[in-house]
């Protein structure tokens, strides 16, 4: 069957199935790709800046909808609440955030006797690569703009050093800092004091963060999935159409060897006697 394969028309149809497999497996690709692509873009309201007070309440539950809202709001840092979070990447470097509490002018106070006389809100003011880098946040009222986001997970089992945290963890925080706070932290992008720019961008010593909002869960597409699954069927099914063409040759071609093989057989078997004439043989029976 090699030897039929190795023909010139075939090695031609097998450069020529090979080709049309490859285009199938790009296609089925491409279905796959869409079948994992999200539904709904990022929400373009994100980036738009809300008042802090309007967007979330101190105490109450932190809600998905408002995750990655850029907000902004008034008030001022405590120098005396600042903490480093290590394990913090930065353009491939490994460092800490520098967080400190902001008293958020305006700001519902909370009822209770752990309650502190003014409302918190952690703001993760910037980057650097050593903590001796870690500047004081500037003093005075500030006009913070960033972007809001959930709390993370303090890590486990595990006890910060003085003036660092496992995390930018608002439970963790109000613990260390004895103060009433927002569900939630801020990523500053603009630290303003009246006119003049104090935030990392102004040559505090900090790098500014760059978080962008995250796109929403992907989900799968079934329909997609399956014809990217198709495709991959129609690329292995081109290949068995020129197997099974080589392979019908292949037949042909020994059918007609022993047509060939049984056509010598007869002619070869003819040079026998000649079979006895009905006359003659009505010639010696006579009296």
């Amino acid at each position: 069957m090699w030897k039929t394969a190795l023909q010139p028309r075939w090695i031609a149809g097998l450069v020529f199935a090979i080709a049309v497999s490859g285009v199938f497996v790009l296609l089925s690709q491409w279905q796959f790709g869409r079948s994992t692509q999200p539904e709904v873009p990022v929400s373009p309201t994100t980036e738009q800046v809300q008042a802090l007070t309007k967007t979330l309440q101190p105490g109450d539950f932190f809600r998905g909808s408002v995750a990655d809202q850029m907000v902004t709001a008034s008030g001022a840092y405590d120098p005396a609440k600042q903490v480093l979070v290590p394990g913090r990447l930065k353009d491939g470097k490994t460092g800490y955030w520098v967080v400190t509490a902001f008293a958020v002018a305006d700001a519902p106070v909370l009822k209770g006797a752990a309650a502190s006389p003014k409302t918190y809100i952690p703001v993760a003011r910037g980057w650097i690569a050593d903590p001796a880098d870690a500047s004081a946040p500037p003093s005075g009222v500030i006009r913070l703009t960033g972007r809001l986001l959930p709390s993370e997970a303090p890590v486990p089992n595990t006890a910060p050093e003085p003036g660092r945290a496992t995390a930018v963890s608002v439970a963790e925080l109000i613990n260390a800092w004895n103060v009433s706070s927002y569900p939630a932290f801020v990523s500053a992008t603009a630290e303003k004091s009246g006119t003049a720019d104090v935030g990392a961008a102004a040559g505090s010593g900090l790098e500014p963060l760059s978080i962008a909002a995250q796109p929403p869960a992907a989900k799968v597409n079934w329909l997609n999935l399956f014809y990217s699954v198709e495709w991959i069927v129609f690329a292995g099914f081109a290949l068995f159409i020129w197997w099974r063409l080589v392979k019908d040759d292949y037949r042909r071609s020994l059918e007609d060897a022993e047509d060939y093989a049984g056509g010598d057989s007869d002619a070869g078997g003819s040079g026998g006697p000649e079979p006895t004439q009905p006359n003659e043989i009505q010639q010696k029976v006579q009296p």
